[in-house]
């Protein structure tokens, strides 16, 4: 059962519905940040109608345990245009809230006034952004991906739908809500790497296709699918996604794919391996990259004009000169431009 409070008539009989599973209250938020504003209360979720509470609520939720400033509220709450009163007006707003918590025995909502501000207390027990946000940094420190993937899929089970959809304040919309999606997209994008690092390449095409046509300029998941269709035999259908994102961004933004995606092209057109490699477990934040064999290495110097094959050897261009140099000091004594460098006979 999902229950409709409206913040602004406290007083009145809650409305309510049945819900078929998805809203159902997993008994382990007391607010709901992502997807529609709600208030969790004896065993069901309440999504809170539009209003200048909800929206108080939703910007102390957003920096919980930390003082928001009057001004912040004020321009959150009334965007761009506040009434002279509105500090007044912001007060009688916290007060309903605290009636709201009050009525229906919302545990863990306390509301606190303080110098310049108000902040809401709150822990991953009583938030889901929290919840969401320690399950995150509970999978970077997961000692195999097994573990670190279970932890990602738990934490992206808490999202119920765009964050604050029910919630009408531009301000919020403008400067918070796309923080909170880019940290979705975030473990989203890191929830495909580690299926394909386990493997599991056919398995995650039907997100990796859902992806990246709800996120059409998130060009990392247009990469995920073209390789994952391609290692699954599909390299009719790689070029064919390539080609869509291609349009797509010639036609929307007026520019090509990144580096990334042009090189992925190559790829599948040659028929050969890939570039890059994604690790199961990065170190950091980063994705490290296989080291490619020398032949590879020679080969795409070769593509780029930088070095030309002789009898002898491959003679290096200067602009390879110039950024190899400091090495070349290091390990053996920097060539001069224009050089031979000692190749193999067996590397073509």
């Amino acid at each position: 059962m999902v229950i409709s409070f409206d913040p602004d008539d406290v007083g009145s009989a809650p409305s309510s519905r049945r819900d078929g599973g998805d809203g159902a209250f997993d008994g382990q938020s007391t607010f709901v940040l992502l997807g529609p504003l709600s208030i969790a209360a004896q065993g069901t979720i309440a999504p809170l109608q539009p209003s200048r509470p909800a929206t108080l609520l939703a910007t102390l939720l957003l920096h919980p345990n930390s003082v928001v400033s009057i001004g912040a509220l004020v321009r959150a709450v009334w965007d761009e245009e506040p009434p002279v009163s509105a500090k007044a007006a912001l007060h009688t707003c916290v007060q309903r809230l605290r009636r709201l918590f009050a009525k229906y025995g919302v545990p863990g909502g306390e509301i606190e006034a303080v110098s310049g501000g108000y902040r809401i207390a709150a822990q991953a027990e009583t938030l889901d952004l929290m919840r969401f946000r320690g399950l995150a940094a509970r999978a970077h420190a997961a000692a195999d991906p097994q573990a670190e993937l279970a932890l990602l899929r738990e934490a992206l089970a808490l999202w119920r739908g765009p964050a604050l959809s029910n919630v009408r304040s531009q301000v919020l919309h403008r400067e918070e809500v796309p923080a909170l999606d880019e940290e979705r997209l975030s473990v989203v994008e890191r929830v495909f790497d580690l299926e394909i690092a386990l493997d599991r390449r056919r398995e995650v095409l039907p997100e990796l296709f859902t992806a990246t046509r709800a996120h059409p300029t998130h060009e990392h998941f247009w990469e995920q699918l073209i390789e994952s269709l391609y290692r699954t035999g599909r390299r009719a259908e790689a070029l064919g996604e390539y080609r869509r994102i291609k349009r797509y961004l010639r036609e929307q933004l007026g520019v090509d794919p990144g580096a990334a995606l042009q090189q992925l092209e190559l790829m599948v057109l040659r028929g050969n391996g890939s570039v890059v490699e994604r690790a199961a477990r990065p170190e950091t934040g980063a994705v490290p990259l296989r080291l490619l064999t020398e032949a590879q290495i020679l080969d795409r110097l070769q593509s780029a004009g930088l070095v030309r094959k002789q009898a002898r050897g491959y003679q290096m261009h200067e602009l390879l000169y110039v950024l190899t140099r400091d090495a070349a000091v290091v390990d053996h004594g920097a060539p001069e431009p224009g050089a031979l460098l000692s190749g193999k006979d067996d590397v073509d």
